[in-house]
C-alpha cells in the first residue's frame, strides 16, 4: 500500500517514536510510506522512508500525495489530512497517541476533531473508553512496543553501586506538559533525597529540551540532582540501566512507553496511574502505582528504597512482562487494521 503520515516533528517523544517505528517497520516490508512534515519541523530518529519538507510553516491538503491511505495523528493533522482524503488521495484514517482535550490548550479543536473520521486507531483500553464514551467512536487499539536496543545490561550486579532513582523531565515551556505533573515530582524526590541522601537521583532530559529551557537548567543546575541527556536510544537505554528505581508522576498518558521501557532495562517501576499504563502496570505485581490524590509517590519510593527484594521482585517480574510488547507484534495489529479498514471502505 501507498501510506502518507503527515507530522509535525519527528523530535524525541513517545508519541513520535510510534510514528517513526511504525513508518520505518512498514517501509521495510514492502510498502510504499511517506513522511510529510512542514518547514518547522525537526527529525531526531533515523528514517527509512523518504521524508517530504514542505516549504511552508502548516501543511495544505495540496501538499499530500497520491496514495492508499493517510494516517493523521495529533489533531492539529487531523483536517487537512480529511480534505485530502475527500480529494481522493487516500483513505484517512487517525491513529490517536494521546487524548488531548483532556490536558492541552485550545480543547474546544482537539475534542472536535474526533468528529471528522470514524477510522480510528488508539493505544490502550483506557484511551478507547474515553473516546468512545465523549464521542461514541470505539477505536481499535495498537499497542506501543518497546526496541531491542532496550534490555537489562545487569549493571545493577556490581558491587559498590550507590542506588539510583531516575525519572523524565520535559522542557515546561510552551503548555505541553502540564499532564506530565513535573512540579509534583520533584516535590516527592525532594522527600526522598531528604530521607535518604545517600540515594543518587538522576533526571534525564532531550539536550535539545534542556538548552531551550531556562527552568529545567535553573532546576537541575541547583546541584540537588544528576543531569542525563541522552541523545540517542543507546544513550537513553544505558540510563535506564543505571537506574534501580525509575519514577512517572504523569496522570494522562494513552500509552506511557519511558515506564515500559524502563521496566525492559530492568528497572523497578513507581508511577502514578495515567490510565494507559494500565495495559503493562499491575500494583505490587510489576510496581507501585498510586492516585494522584493519594499523594504517595515519595512513600513507594522509600519503600523499595528500604526493601531490596521487593524491589528485585518488582523489577525482574516488570521485565519480564514487557516482553510482550514488542515493536514487531505493535506493526503486525497496525497492518491488520490497515487492510481491513481499506476493506470495508464505502460500505
Amino acid at each position: 500500500m501507498r501510506l502518507t503520515f503527515p507530522v509535525l516533528t519527528l523530535s524525541r517523544g513517545g508519541a513520535q517514536r510510534m510514528i517513526a517505528e511504525l513508518a520505518n517497520a512498514l517501509t521495510l516490508i514492502g510498502h510504499e510510506v511517506v513522511v510529510l512534515m512542514p518547514s518547522l519541523g525537526v527529525v531526531e530518529y533515523e528514517m527509512k522512508c523518504p521524508i517530504i519538507p514542505v516549504p511552508a510553516p502548516a501543511l495544505t491538503e495540496d501538499h499530500f500525495p497520491y496514495g492508499d491511505v493517510i494516517i493523521s495523528n495529533y489533531y492539529t493533522t487531523v483536517p487537512v489530512a480529511e480534505r485530502a482524503s475527500r480529494q481522493g488521495k487516500g483513505l484517512h484514517i487517525r491513529l490517536a497517541l494521546c487524548y488531548e482535550p483532556n490536558f492541552l490548550p485550545d480543547n474546544n479543536q482537539s475534542f472536535a476533531s474526533y468528529g471528522i473520521t470514524r477510522n480510528l486507531l488508539v493505544l490502550s483500553r483506557w484511551q478507547q473508553e474515553v473516546i468512545r464514551i465523549n464521542h461514541g467512536i470505539k477505536g481499535r487499539i495498537v499497542p506501543v512496543g518497546v526496541d531491542p536496543d532496550f534490555h537489562n545490561r545487569h549493571f545493577r550486579d556490581n558491587p559498590g553501586k550507590p542506588l539510583i532513582v531516575s525519572a523524565i523531565m520535559r522542557r515546561p515551556e510552551g503548555g505541553f506538559s502540564g499532564h506530565r505533573e513535573q512540579e509534583y515530582l520533584i516535590q516527592q524526590l525532594d522527600m526522598v533525597k531528604r530521607l535518604h541522601p545517600e540515594v543518587e537521583i538522576y533526571i534525564m532530559t532531550p539536550p535539545a529540551e534542556y538548552a531551550a529551557s531556562r527552568s529545567l537548567q535553573a532546576l537541575l543546575n541547583s546541584g540537588r540532582y544528576q543531569l542525563r541527556t541522552p541523545g540517542n536510544d543507546d544513550e537513553l537505554a544505558y540510563h535506564y540501566n543505571e537506574t534501580d528505581i525509575f519514577v512517572s508522576a504523569s496522570t494522562n498518558d494513552a500509552g506511557s512507553l519511558p515506564g515500559l521501557e524502563a521496566m525492559r532495562c530492568g528497572a523497578a517501576l513507581v508511577t502514578v496511574y495515567s490510565g494507559g499504563n494500565l495495559e503493562y502496570c499491575a500494583h505490587r505485581q510489576n510496581c507501585l502505582m498510586s492516585y494522584r490524590h493519594e499523594q504517595r509517590l515519595a512513600a513507594d519510593i522509600v519503600t523499595l528504597i528500604n526493601d531490596g527484594e521487593l524491589r528485585r521482585r518488582l523489577a525482574a517480574r516488570g521485565e519480564q512482562d514487557s516482553l510482550e510488547f514488542t515493536w514487531e507484534r505493535s506493526v503486525q495489529i497496525f497492518q491488520a487494521e490497515l487492510f481491513e479498514m481499506v476493506s470495508r471502505q464505502g460500505t
